[in-house]
């Protein structure tokens, strides 16, 4: 058994006589802005993410003078 529509709207007059439309709105709003900021970061977040996958390079493909890679490594071994 669940509520109903009638419940829910007795529950919505009572929350509008205690705290006033105005202060409902203010309180949307609020709530509404922190949504929006949480999105904006999320967008933030992702782009930085990806940027760095675009700068990253695969270590294989860069040699260090005076390093050793395992090719040279197996090569000398042998």
């Amino acid at each position: 058994m669940g509520i109903s529509i009638w419940q829910l709207l007795i529950i919505l007059v009572i929350v509008l006589l205690l705290f006033g439309a105005k202060k409902l709105r203010g309180l949307g709003g609020d709530l509404g802005d922190a949504v929006k900021g949480f999105r904006d970061a999320m967008r933030e977040q992702k782009d930085g993410d990806e940027t760095a996958e675009k700068l990253d390079q695969p270590t294989s493909k860069r040699v260090i003078e005076g390093e050793v890679t395992s090719k040279e490594k197996d090569r000398a071994e042998s």
